[in-house]
């Protein structure tokens, strides 16, 4: 069972940012969407696009490449819920952002 990994400190990624990180050799994409931090999978479903480089509004995020959209909150396709990228887990302890992988 994987472990929550250190991705960030709180002060890095200010509200309303994202940025790409990698978690045991995955890449994610790490959101702070007032003052909540979400991670999901950071490669679009549709051609691999980079999430974390996509406008957000509310927990939505746009790929800057073709305009899939996704919630970060669940990691699922707007256009299509029953499918979607991989959530994961996040938490934050003395000032550190955690990321726990999903499946």
């Amino acid at each position: 069972m994987p472990d929550f990994v250190t991705v960030a400190r709180v002060d890095e990624l200010p509200p309303g940012l994202a940025r790409q990180v990698t978690v045991d050799g995955r890449w994610v994409a790490l959101f702070n969407i007032d003052g909540a931090f979400h991670a999901v999978d950071n490669l679009c479903l549709h051609r691999g696009g980079p999430l974390c480089e996509g406008s957000v509004r509310g927990t939505v995020v746009t790929c800057p490449w073709h305009g899939w959209q996704f919630d970060v909150s669940t990691g699922a396709l707007i256009q299509d819920p029953s499918v979607g990228v991989s959530h994961h887990e996040t938490r934050v302890v003395d000032g550190e952002v955690q990321v726990k992988l999903g499946d």
